[in-house]
């Protein structure tokens, strides 16, 4: 078989992996140190990487038969309503909260793994960046391995713009600040990841702009210059400004509270993302309404700044 686009720059083992899946992964490197697979005629390793056009001879192998379709988890509500954009390299959704990106953790069905079983044509399908699972809104997705490699590229060097709203607790004072605050992640006893403000952790780099105060709370734009795991709410929290709702680094009473009067999750939304585009340079800027449930809840406020 011949390497389409969808396996261009991709490793051999991942390559083979995904193509003869039930497959156990020692019987993919066997066959790989017996030389029984061949690209271009030539013997080849794990670590190769696949060109666009490479030959790619495999011999027969048993793969473990498919799933029995009462056996696949369930497609909840449609998720093709909410793309915000598309073509042939690049899908971008407006992420529904409550929906893990990727299944795995006692997560059958995530939201890349829907959009594969409702896009079958699309043959390449991985997330170009992550959202917590609480979290909505725009939510990057590469339908080309040359477009992920690129869009990875550009996260690393900060070169995609990600603004998010969050409402804070308290009475937030700058119009502007920025936070360096390095993270360093850790797991709990119970092995769930958690992130803690450490000066030996990785460098951190969040702007913070004041959009008004809501009672007792402050309505924040928050613009991420890395991209750290819980960046914006291991911050907020480090200022004594947790997120609302936040069931991790939050005021866990007051989030009792506030779930009564209506606010059932942290109140954190991906609003904007631009970028240029990874394959032709265009500039894209994409932005995502603030979800009913959340707009609702802020309406509910006094508006007092």
């Amino acid at each position: 078989m011949l390497a389409g686009d969808e396996s261009a720059g991709q490793r051999l083992d991942n390559f083979l992996f995904r193509l003869l899946k039930g497959v156990p992964k020692s019987r993919v490197y066997r066959m790989l140190r017996a030389g029984e697979v061949r690209v271009n005629g030539r013997r080849v390793k794990p670590d190769d990487h696949l060109q666009l056009g490479d030959e790619v001879r495999i011999p027969p192998v048993r793969t473990a038969a498919k799933a029995a379709v009462a056996d696949l988890p369930k497609i909840g509500k449609s998720l093709l309503g909410r793309i915000i954009y598309r073509d042939d390299a690049l899908l971008v959704l407006d992420k529904p909260p409550g929906q893990a990106v990727h299944g795995g953790s006692g997560v059958s069905l995530g939201i890349i793994e829907q959009l594969r079983r409702e896009l079958p044509e699309c043959r390449f399908m991985e997330l170009a960046h992550r959202l917590d699972k609480e979290t909505s809104g725009v939510l990057l997705i590469a339908l080309k391995r040359s477009a992920l490699v690129e869009l990875h590229r550009m996260f690393r060097d900060g070169e995609v713009r990600k603004a998010y709203l969050a409402l804070a607790i308290g009475q937030w004072r700058d119009k502007l600040r920025n936070v360096k605050l390095a993270l360093r992640k850790y797991h709990t006893d119970d092995g769930e990841r958690r992130v803690v403000v450490d000066e030996e952790g990785q460098y951190a780099h969040t702007i913070f702009r004041l959009l008004g105060h809501y009672g007792d709370f402050s309505l924040l734009e928050a613009e991420l210059k890395t991209g750290r795991t819980h960046q914006i709410r291991v911050h907020l929290a480090a200022l004594q400004h947790p997120i609302a709702g936040d069931d991790k680094y939050g005021n866990f009473e007051l989030n009792r509270v506030l779930k009564k009067q209506g606010l059932k999750r942290m109140f954190l939304h991906a609003a904007r993302l631009a970028f240029n585009h990874p394959l032709t340079g265009q500039r894209i800027e994409l932005e995502a309404p603030l979800p009913d449930d959340l707009g609702k809840f802020l309406n509910g406020l006094d508006k007092t700044a």
